[in-house]
């Protein structure tokens, strides 16, 4: 909608300018398929659990209607407010990730304590620790300025803090989360200015410590085994991801129909959370799961042009985090269905069944849309944007930044 002549004078007059419309609606169609993926996924689950049909597609409502309510109000607050309170939200994130293992207080389901009870919902820590993450370490690499390339003052606090979180997270367990909020923090690390060497010689203590995770637990070596060779024990550990490539494998091009899987009925597992994926592969074919890919796609695209462009450095970095949050996650869950990684148990975001993720997801659009306002277009970003263009010469040897 054109804004009014007095409307574009107090704008240029206030320095900001118009939200990210086309990251809007790739938002709102995100939010909208999801909603009408989860009417189809969950027919079968919510007949189950509460006799309806319907009973989690109007859950996911009442939760999507609270998270336009939110979104509002991220996008409405100035995005330097986060800094403010970074430390605050920090400590509130790992009291409550205490919180889900204290008895009374934490709901442990299925072997795993992931949830707090508000006495009127369970709400999921881990969802908001990815959240406060973003905004603590934009604060924070912010603060170190060129200090950000020490390793005494930079890498061995930073990766203090990612220990502290995940693990806290890892023994809910959840692995999966875990993956995701060290991918993102290791993005915001490398674009905030670290030294290559300090993210390869991190990278590669990562990789060996989830290597020992993996290897000490029965569960996660069984996923692993199952990852190398799907079918070697489809009617158990692999019944899952062997289901799941089944109801892909049956959608073909254009699908079997809206409503028309089969692999829902109690076939295959998680199949309005983790495995939606699935469920829109075999309904609506490779074209149901290129439109979701595409719009993921866009995001990123949109996320990424925002971060570019973002007026100062604490604004490009949480942009660049909840971008990769969104992105990343979304390629984690698509890759496990697809087989291409082990089982993760992580959520398709916007898309599959989930209060506390929808609702954070939601309040991070709101913030990153508050970020587009205040983007600074061409020559006034492109200082702004050298890390993007020239980020080759992070890496020892071809650049003067070493």
């Amino acid at each position: 909608m054109a804004l009014s002549r007095s409307a574009r004078k107090a704008s240029a007059k206030s320095g900001l300018g118009n939200p990210d419309y086309i990251l809007t609606i790739v938002i709102a169609l995100l939010i909208i398929f999801g909603l009408i993926m989860i009417s189809s996924a969950s027919v079968v689950l919510g007949r189950n659990d509460a006799g309806n049909p319907n009973y989690y597609f109007f859950t996911q409502l009442k939760w999507v209607a609270i998270g336009v309510v939110i979104l509002i109000a991220g996008y409405k607050i100035d995005y330097r407010f986060w800094r403010k309170i970074a430390p605050i939200l920090m400590l509130l994130t790992i009291i409550v990730l205490i919180a889900v293992f204290l008895p009374g207080i934490g709901i442990n389901r299925n072997g795993a304590s992931r949830w707090v009870n508000l006495g009127f919902t369970a709400f999921q820590p881990s969802e908001l620790a990815k959240l406060s993450l973003i905004v603590y370490l934009s604060a924070w690499f912010e603060n170190k300025g060129n200090e950000v390339k020490k390793w005494t003052t930079s890498t061995i606090p930073f990766v203090l803090i990612i220990l502290v979180i995940g693990g806290l997270v890892m023994k809910q367990p959840d692995m999966g989360t875990t993956v995701i909020l060290s991918l993102v923090a290791g993005v915001m690390y490398i674009v905030a200015g670290a030294r290559m060497s300090h993210i390869f010689i991190m990278a590669g203590l990562a990789i060996s410590l989830g290597w020992y995770l993996i290897k000490t637990s029965a569960y996660r070596m069984s996923r692993f085994m199952i990852f190398l060779n799907p079918e070697s024990d489809s009617s158990g550990q692999g019944y899952h991801v062997n289901q799941a490539l089944l109801a892909i494998g049956s959608g073909g091009l254009a699908g079997l129909g809206f409503g028309k899987s089969r692999q829902k009925f109690s076939y295959l597992p998680e199949a309005a959370t983790d495995s939606i994926f699935a469920v829109i592969s075999e309904e609506l074919g490779i074209i149901g799961a290129g439109f979701t890919i595409t719009l993921i796609t866009i995001f990123g695209y949109r996320g990424y042009k925002i971060a570019r462009e973002a007026p100062d450095v604490f604004a490009r970095l949480m942009a660049v985090g909840i971008t990769t949050w969104i992105v990343g996650q979304s390629l984690i869950n698509i890759m496990a269905i697809l087989s291409m990684m082990p089982l993760t148990g992580v959520p398709l975001p916007f898309i599959s069944y989930g209060g506390s993720s929808i609702v954070m997801l939601m309040l991070a659009c709101g913030i990153l849309l508050n970020i587009s306002k205040h983007t600074q277009k061409g020559e006034a970003s492109a200082h702004n944007s050298l890390w993007w263009r020239n980020w080759w010469t992070y890496i020892p040897g071809f650049g003067s930044s070493q």
